[in-house]
């Protein structure tokens, strides 16, 4: 089997005129293509280039995603390793480090969407993880609560160009997401991303595993030069930057600029025609922000979004003290906090791998969420008795966007990323097209997210029983399926409508246009996942 690119046929010619009369306008795939003339390649070709953009591209992102979750726990193990006591902070001060970070994420997040938008996305996150790898490194330097509060600023700032992240630093993580999903996008048809995104997101899971014992481990190392706290923290900063540097030199920007051969350029941007979502374009197109901005979709997944990690936030603040509660000790807690994460890569990988085999990313997102419900349910409608029922309600919360911590004081511990949140941000990559809307809904959902992260703690006000907050973590999770079960609805009416308006053999019009970087509204044969 084979796909041509036939130059003479009217509707190339057409999109030729366009491309020459509005260069800021065309995509850059298309102009790759025009360039490069006539290419013709097998199924078996398609195969082999896919394998050698998943070792060019995976194993980075990959590590970003480690690392960036087991960064962000640091500072909560280091809390259980004296770095409260040794920088003089109450429990409460080093609680409201997380809303600092998400306010200052918050506030960045319009303008480093702005760099998205017009700076290469890969040379973006690279600086950006070099840079939060510095503040990382510099925490080991910190005597007071001030100095952490500043680096937590900074971090939020840096994290905003960078990846999503959870709470307690949810900074790294929101970035990571919005990249992601750009780069996922120049590289991988809609059906192939959930099971790639997930890979990535999966080893979060592995973070929770090594941050958990290399805490345990370090909780045991009493130096006098320098504290244990002192040291992971300059460790694992300059492992960031290493990583950094090495997505700097390695990541490329776009399939166009990247070591591949012109023939297997040629290939990477040709099989994605059919996929209606475009390569890369940085002209920012005012129709396109404001069409986002009147989309129902967008904002209901915006609802989703913060609906889904309202109880992310609550649990990754407070899920050792509830831990605790249940009779652990906070070595204990540490030990007890692995499955978490054994959890998330299952579930993760298990959802991915659905997500790709049956092509339905909704119908995960809702059971993964129905699993946190269940959760949630064990913690707030068990006996106190119940200690194994509890137990296992605070790991299935992990199927939502959650993390699993523990502390000397109560405190965040591990974080854990769930499978709901990375089928989301595929199902929002197969489902949104135009490279200015899908930048102005990523950064929507980022915003939405460190809201629900924001709102999570804050139902936490009746220690230790928590509750209210219990019973919160089901109720938005039950308005968060049916948020879910709308959008299918009015994702199925709109493929129903489009599918008895087209007629015809426009197969060709198909491909070419959807390189014209026309909006998920703006093209006609765009079908919804």
């Amino acid at each position: 089997m084979a796909q041509d690119i036939e130059t003479e046929k009217p509707i190339v010619r057409e999109v030729s005129k366009i491309a020459e009369e509005k260069p800021a306008f065309a995509d850059a795939a298309l102009s790759f293509l025009h360039e490069v003339g006539e290419t013709t390649f097998t199924e078996d070709e398609e195969k082999k280039l896919v394998r050698v953009v998943d070792w060019m591209i995976l194993p980075l992102l990959a590590a970003v995603y480690f690392l960036q979750f087991l960064d962000k726990n640091l500072i909560n193990f280091a809390n259980i390793m004296g770095l409260g006591k040794d920088t003089n902070s109450t429990p409460s001060q080093f609680s409201d480090l997380a809303l600092v970070f998400y306010v200052a994420y918050l506030v960045s997040e319009p303008f480093s969407s702005f760099l998205l938008q017009r700076l290469p996305v890969a040379k973006l996150l690279s600086i950006n993880v070099i840079l939060w790898g510095l503040c990382l490194a510099l925490n080991s330097v910190c005597k007071t609560y001030a100095s952490l509060v500043a680096l937590r600023v900074l971090l939020g700032i840096f994290e905003a160009c960078v990846s999503p992240r959870q709470p307690p630093e949810l900074k790294k993580l929101i970035f990571v997401y919005s990249s992601m999903i750009i780069i996922s996008c120049m590289w991988y048809k809609r059906r192939e991303q959930p099971l790639r995104i997930g890979f990535c997101c999966g080893t979060v899971g592995l973070g929770i595993i090594v941050g958990a014992l290399c805490s345990y481990g370090f909780q045991h190392y009493h130096g006098k030069a320098f504290k244990s706290w002192q040291i992971m923290f300059l460790v694992f900063g300059l492992v960031t930057i290493a990583v950094g540097i090495l997505l700097l030199m390695l990541l490329p920007d776009n399939p166009m600029t990247s070591r591949l051969s012109n023939r297997q350029k040629a290939i990477a941007v040709i099989r994605l025609r059919n996929d209606t979502t475009g390569i890369e374009n940085k002209t920012f197109k005012p129709s396109q922000f404001f069409e986002a901005l009147r989309d129902p979709h967008t904002w209901l997944i915006c609802l989703l979004t913060t609906a889904i990690n309202i109880p992310n936030a609550a649990v990754s603040t407070f899920q050792a003290t509830i831990i605790q509660g249940l009779g652990y000790t906070a070595t204990q807690a540490a030990l007890i906090s692995i499955p978490s994460g054994v959890i998330g890569i299952i579930a993760i990988w298990g959802a991915s791998y659905t997500s790709f085999k049956f092509n339905n990313r909704s119908v995960v997102i809702i059971l993964l969420v129905a699993a946190g419900i269940l959760g949630g349910g064990l913690m707030a409608f068990l006996p106190s008795q119940e200690k194994a029922g509890r137990l296992i309600g605070t790991y299935l919360t992990n199927t939502i966007p959650s993390s699993m911590f523990s502390s000397a004081e109560g405190y965040d511990f591990t974080l854990t990323y769930s499978p709901a949140t990375p089928i989301i941000y595929s199902w929002v990559a197969a489902n949104i097209a135009g490279h200015t809307k899908k930048v102005t809904v990523n950064a929507m959902l980022l915003m939405a997210f460190c809201l629900g992260n924001i709102i999570g703690p804050l139902t936490f006000t009746n220690p230790p029983a928590y509750t209210a907050a219990k019973i919160t973590i089901v109720a938005v999770l039950c308005f968060a399926v049916a948020i879910a079960l709308l959008l299918v609805y009015l994702y199925h009416r709109n493929n129903v409508r489009r599918m008895l308006l087209s007629s015809g053999d426009n197969s060709q019009a198909t491909a070419d246009s959807s390189f014209l970087d026309l909006t998920d509204q703006e093209n006609e044969n765009f079908i919804s996942f």
